[in-house]
């Protein structure tokens, strides 16, 4: 497997300030160990004001924006070793509302810094692409907000369970999309539609790639209550047209059913514990060999600055079909920083479970996580069984500035002289927002 596809699947890759927010009460639940080293170089972001005349829009519209280097090594068993050093960010601005209307562009870049990093197939490209530096407009969009309600239009960042931004090296996917969210006291309602996307997960020598010759649509709800919380989703998403599969494009088509429900329980300030399950059906579209059927449940204890979890899936046989993660890194319990379910589910029965430990320490978060995933014989008697563990440190310093280093392990258990998740991976980030 291509290596670019494996790393689709991460988080942003490195331990997140909600990592062990034990320390706030009421800590929210994680879905995931992806979710868990998914939020270190998540952007801030800034309230517009609301203002009375025009030309306010432009002298109270906001700047926000966030420097960003990461430097990413790769030990690997029976390839050549490869690493990458990348400096970059993100600039945004936003103008400020004018009767509900605004608007926003917002660029991002990424450029290898070359004597620190390989040269050839010493090279990781995955930071900054084959050219070694990639810059684009990102978000461009105009939006319009009444009450509960906000409408977009424009390319634009947003979060579900199988579009997402999964910011996971320098670049964070985005989507060229119309979308329009409705949020009530204890609910969230969310659709849209989306035609193409841009970002580490769709290569960084493409950009903006189509999501199927007719796009994807998408709906859903999600409740989040003191004590319950569930979230209802449905994708449609389109087939490439026959020319671009011919020359490579992925058939996707299916349409997905999400659903999770779960709750938490508050036995004081200090112990929180919460249990989920979830749901994920994918009914194929158009010969695209995408069917899945997938299981999952997880619970996570927290004690004070302790947080233990345990998530699982599983996914039943498709003779000739596979799942698919959408387009981002995924939604499932078991999602790790290289490895996701979604890798070992062609023609096969799956399975997955993930136990991680954290702890925060004033400034400092930290996370030990293991996963094991196996995969029965396929329809040629090929198995699958891929073992990782995560581990990591971060140290954050007033929300601005983040410092966080993680070290992974993947060993194949079925092919130890395969180049696919049989390598180890350090990364260090240091992200600033202002």
């Amino acid at each position: 497997m291509n290596k670019k596809i494996v790393l689709s699947a991460v988080g942003i890759s490195l331990l997140g300030s909600t990592l062990f927010g034990a320390a706030v009460e009421n800590r929210e639940r994680q879905q995931s160990v992806k979710q868990l080293i998914g939020e270190v170089a998540k952007r801030n972001q800034k309230e517009m004001d609301i203002v009375d005349e025009l030309r306010h829009m432009f002298t109270d519209g906001k700047v926000t924006g966030q420097i960003r280097s990461m430097y990413i090594g790769y030990n690997e068993q029976n390839a050549p070793n490869n690493y990458a050093t990348a400096l970059g960010g993100s600039l945004k601005y936003e103008l400020a509302e004018f009767h509900g209307f605004s608007a926003a562009a917002a660029f991002v870049t990424s450029h290898d810094i070359n004597y620190l990093s390989g040269e050839g197939d010493k090279r990781d490209t995955e930071l900054s692409g084959e050219d070694r530096s990639y810059t684009e407009l990102e978000e461009a969009y105009i939006s319009y907000s009444y009450d509960k309600l906000i409408l977009k239009a424009g390319r634009q960042i947003f979060d579900t369970p199988l579009a997402d931004s999964d910011d996971i090296r320098m670049i964070p996917n985005s989507f060229e999309a119309y979308t329009a969210l409705y949020s009530g006291e204890n609910f969230t309602a969310m659709l849209g539609h989306f035609d193409r996307w841009q970002g580490s997960d769709a290569g960084l020598e493409n950009k903006w790639v189509k999501t199927g010759k007719n796009g994807s649509n998408f709906a859903g709800v999600t409740v989040d209550g003191e004590f319950l919380e569930a979230n209802l989703w449905f994708y449609n998403f389109s087939n490439a047209s026959a020319a671009d599969i011919l020359q490579g494009a992925d058939a996707n088509g299916n349409n997905s059913y999400y659903v999770d429900f779960g709750g938490h329980y508050h036995l004081n300030k200090d112990i929180h514990l919460h249990g989920v399950v979830q749901y994920l059906k994918q009914e194929e579209l158009d010969n695209s060999r995408v069917e899945a059927e997938i299981y999952g449940a997880t619970a996570e204890l927290v004690i004070k600055g302790l947080g233990l979890n345990v998530g699982y899936n599983e996914s039943s046989r498709k003779a000739g079909k596979h799942s698919f993660s959408g387009y981002g890194g995924g939604y499932l319990f078991t999602n790790m920083d290289a490895m996701i379910l979604d890798e070992i589910t062609e023609d096969r029965s799956a399975h997955a479970w993930v136990a991680g430990l954290s702890y925060g320490l004033k400034a400092f978060n930290f996370l030990y996580a293991y996963g094991d995933f196996k995969g029965d014989a396929d329809s040629a008697g090929i198995k699958a069984h891929i073992v990782e563990h995560n581990i990591g440190v971060e140290y954050t310093h007033k929300e601005e500035l983040t410092i966080a280093a993680l070290y992974v392990v993947d060993r194949n258990k079925e092919d130890d002289t395969s180049t696919d998740f049989n390598n180890d991976n350090f990364r260090i980030l240091v992200a600033y927002n202002f």
